[in-house]
């Protein structure tokens, strides 16, 4: 995600694209408001340098939407709440909320091309040559057919070396398909100017998600425990790491939204922390991430 900073004056009456929050006003500015619209929110604090540097950048690029998009800028010095309950541990952070429910969005000084991009993405506005390609082989990988998804992935690369989207998507193919070295070496292909990018982190992320699963136990073991002890949040946790790596993350999510509502503050806010992971390494469409992101969201700002 990215950010905005509080160094540009406040937004006028005629200048409405560019607001600035409160932990007063976040459900009505920001909440209510992305069921008009999307709405991006932009945590950023005044000792925040790259905070400064890349404010002008995003509401440039937001102004240029015409309404499309509305950005609100929230200080975490000021309103720190938010910030917190949403598990930002580091600025520029920017998340983006669509019907009511955060969907998507980036942390780090990304450059305006990529900033330029996740806005577009996120107004429905984006495109280019291997679209459609890229979108075959996301529904392809989706289907569960992790081989044919990585062939289209490679199609791609073939023409566009440095295609981000082919490059994150063959590391998520090696990864459904158990191939944890090759993802690892397709990941270090990423030029280091893009591995700040949205799709590249989800990549890395379900990386990391697998490398955690090798070591939780089986599915079958750890729902007996469950079932034993509903309140053993461990092995409930430990189930939800273990059912997201054999791809059944409706069941993954469905585990960690029970903790949650059991017991929220249980291992550090763990589950809801794991829960993000989950959400960055399905993607932002993906149906599991929206739904999930309802829940949490109905849990967290009820």
């Amino acid at each position: 995600m990215l950010l905005n900073q509080g160094n540009s004056a406040p937004a006028t009456a005629v200048d409405s694209f560019v607001i600035d929050t409160t932990a007063q006003t976040f459900v009505k500015e920001v909440i209510e408001e992305s069921r008009r619209r999307p709405v991006l929110v932009d945590f950023w604090a005044p000792w925040c340098g790259p905070c400064k540097t890349l404010g002008p950048v995003i509401e440039k690029i937001v102004k240029a939407a015409k309404g499309k998009i509305k950005l609100a800028k929230m200080n975490i010095d000021e309103h720190p709440q938010v910030a917190q309950q949403l598990g930002i541990q580091s600025i520029p952070a920017v998340f983006a909320f669509v019907n009511g429910q955060p969907v998507d969005g980036f942390v780090g000084a990304l450059p305006e091309g990529q900033v330029k991009a996740f806005i577009d993405r996120l107004a429905g506005e984006s495109g280019g040559g291997s679209a459609e390609l890229i979108k075959r082989a996301e529904q392809t990988l989706t289907t569960g057919d992790a081989v044919n998804a990585a062939e289209l992935f490679a199609t791609i690369l073939g023409e566009e070396p440095e295609n981000i989207q082919a490059l994150a998507g063959l590391v998520r193919c090696h990864i459904a398909a158990g191939n944890l070295e090759p993802a690892r070496q397709t990941l270090a292909l990423i030029p280091k100017a893009k591995e700040n990018d949205p799709l590249v982190s989800a990549a890395r992320t379900a990386l990391k998600l697998a490398d955690q699963a090798k070591n939780v136990g089986d599915i079958t073991t750890l729902e007996a425990k469950v079932a034993a002890n509903p309140l053993d949040h461990q092995a409930r946790f430990d189930l939800a790491v273990a059912l997201n790596s054999k791809g059944s993350r409706r069941n993954a999510l469905d585990q960690l939204i029970e903790i949650i509502k059991r017991d929220r503050k249980w291992n550090d806010d763990g589950a809801r922390k794991q829960l993000v992971q989950f959400f960055e390494a399905w993607g932002s469409s993906d149906e599991n991430t929206i739904e999930g992101r309802r829940q949490l969201s109905l849990i967290l700002f009820s």
